[in-house]
């Protein structure tokens, strides 16, 4: 049985730079990503990029999905379009299906109360001190954080972003995980040979 899709969210001024590792790995490994947008109108990343969303938001049940994925977006900053989409992690989340949120994506579950009873990253701490968010206290200046069925990253950090989805879904894990990151955040040659041998079992 092929495992549930994974539903990334794209909208306009979506970071398009920030879920590509996630993306890219997740589907080597199986999985099938569908584009989730607010309808299926086509929608331009901040790289320029033209999408035309598998799913319109309001069709995607958390029940049919192993994963959400929001990336940062200037809206998420500078509007509320992007809050049905901060709705619909809340949906998944008491639905015990995990969400996957990077950069402005942070302060729109911030906003939404999501991040007031989970340990959670993002840019800086006063990034989203500034949504009058009341989790503060459970701010931790990582790479990435997961808790709760939450993972959160900052803008810098797709990679670690990438690490831990890719964790929490199975794609690797203990030594050939931590190879994984070392080579394509610290650029390790050594890691290499061993996801190398961990791809040839």
């Amino acid at each position: 049985m092929s495992p549930k899709p994974v539903h990334l969210a794209v909208y306009d001024t979506f970071a398009d730079w920030e879920t590509g590792y996630a993306t890219a790995f997740l589907a080597r490994a199986g999985h099938d990503i569908r584009t989730l947008g607010p309808t299926t109108a086509p929608v331009r990343s901040i790289g320029g990029l033209s999408v035309r969303p598998d799913l319109a938001l309001d069709d995607v049940r958390p029940e049919d999905s192993a994963l959400l994925i929001l990336p940062g977006a200037d809206l998420w900053d500078t509007s509320d379009d992007l809050a049905p989409f901060a709705r619909k992690a809340r949906e998944f989340l008491a639905a015990g299906v995990p969400v996957a949120a990077i950069c402005g994506a942070t302060a729109g579950l911030a906003r939404e109360g999501l991040l007031d009873d989970r340990d959670h990253t993002s840019a800086v701490s006063f990034y989203l001190a500034a949504t009058g968010y009341g989790g503060g206290e459970r701010y931790v200046d990582a790479d990435a954080v997961a808790d709760g069925g939450l993972i959160t990253a900052g803008p810098t950090e797709p990679v670690a972003f990438a690490r831990e989805i890719l964790r929490l879904l199975g794609v690797y894990e203990g030594e050939v995980l931590d190879a994984w990151y070392r080579l394509f955040h610290d650029s390790d040659p050594e890691a290499y040979a061993v996801l190398e041998q961990a791809d040839a079992q």
